[in-house]
């Protein structure tokens, strides 16, 4: 039994330092093994790429960006000696996803962790929606990670173990006016991902998903609500993704990073729904007429 089965059903650690040892044991597991992070050349998916890779896994890095894949590869080598297969492809578009998968499988690599972190997000008025845009999205935020999922877990449920990181959001408990789309893709994530858990938990595969509020990364400049993220409050990369990793090896169906971001999920479900996404328009009712141009593929999720 391994170090993540041990701790299924619910039978969680019961001391600070059986929770501590607990989540060394799964480390130790998991080291020299493969991990793929979509969306890895920058924001939430670099930092899980070096917070795994200074926890020992070797990693498959996907994204757009070939040239930060490769620099990022490079230093993870150069500091903990970490192995990487570095793949360029827009998830968005389809087939891209099961090729990724063929390339991966073509060089004997097993996958013992996917982190689903590669997605955007879209801010505008209906009058100035790109369709295009918010279809290529809806593809990489929903379609991409559910076929790598779904193509994925069959390997680990024959293996009897196994662990997937749905990146979802803050925005996933509510529906939010002018990120209307962007927050139901968020939805079916978090949705997902807990259906899987309660499939699986119990088969020696954990999935958990993590729903970050306002982080800082190039996630809303790119989303089209330039200058947003320096009027809120928000968290490092590095703190979301160390609770994601934590939520992760102690096999929780999902986490929100930080305490004020929990207390915002619970108040969405005492209000009103049509009070809380009146409540939203406060947020981000778009100040300029023009359409945005969100670069996609490889941002990190708020």
């Amino acid at each position: 039994m391994d170090a993540l089965d041990s701790m299924a059903g619910g039978r969680f650690p019961t001391t600070h330092q059986d929770a501590r040892r607990g989540t060394n044991s799964v480390w130790k597991q998991l080291a020299n093994q493969w991990a793929l992070v979509t969306g890895a050349s920058s924001g939430l998916g670099e930092e899980f790429a070096r917070q795994l890779a200074s926890r020992g896994m070797h990693l498959i890095l996907v994204a757009r960006r070939l040239d930060l894949l490769e620099k990022l590869a490079a230093e993870l080598h150069l500091k903990h000696g970490t192995r990487c297969l570095v793949i360029q492809s827009d998830l968005s578009i389809p087939d891209e996803p099961n090729r990724v998968l063929r390339d991966i499988a073509a060089q004997g690599i097993v996958i013992e962790l996917l982190v689903n972190n590669a997605g955007f997000g879209i801010v505008g008025e209906i009058e100035n929606a790109d369709i295009d845009q918010i279809l290529m999205m809806i593809r990489l935020n929903v379609a991409a990670l559910t076929e790598l999922t779904y193509r994925i877990l069959p390997g680990m449920l024959e293996r009897g173990r196994g662990a997937i990181l749905n990146v979802s959001s803050l925005s996933a408990f509510q529906p939010v006016a002018f990120m209307g789309a962007y927050a139901a893709s968020k939805a079916f994530v978090l949705h997902l991902s807990e259906a899987l858990h309660c499939e699986l938990k119990d088969r020696g595969i954990t999935v958990t998903a993590v729903c970050a509020g306002v982080t800082r990364t190039h996630f809303f400049d790119t989303a089209g609500a330039p200058g947003w993220l320096q009027k809120h409050a928000s968290h490092s990369v590095e703190f979301v993704v160390k609770r994601a990793l934590k939520a992760l090896v102690r096999r929780q169906q999902y986490t929100v990073p930080g305490w004020r971001n929990y207390l915002l999920t619970l108040l969405v479900r005492i209000a009103s729904r049509a009070r809380v996404v009146k409540e939203s328009t406060r947020f981000f009712r778009p100040r300029s007429k023009k359409a945005p141009m969100p670069q996609g593929g490889s941002k990190a999720i708020e």
